[in-house]
């Protein structure tokens, strides 16, 4: 029975880990709002869990009048 509980916690484990670097990678390449283009806070945590810095080149803005706003104008 411990050794049923123990694969049960490590599977555990491992899907809340894939899934967290799976959340944060699809967050990092969807589209953003103007109000939170530049969350210093959010790209910190996304680099920290997958390692990899957002590509601001596939992330774009979410409305018509938003590609007027980029990162380097702010």
């Amino acid at each position: 029975m411990a050794i049923l509980i123990t694969l049960f916690v490590i599977g555990w484990l491992a899907v809340s880990i894939i899934g967290t670097q799976a959340y944060f990678r699809g967050e990092q390449s969807k589209t953003i709002h103007e109000r939170n283009w530049n969350s210093e806070s959010f790209d910190q945590l996304a680099q920290s869990v997958t390692g990899q810095e957002t590509d601001y080149l596939v992330r774009v803005p979410a409305y018509y009048f938003d590609p007027r706003v980029t990162r380097q104008n702010s």
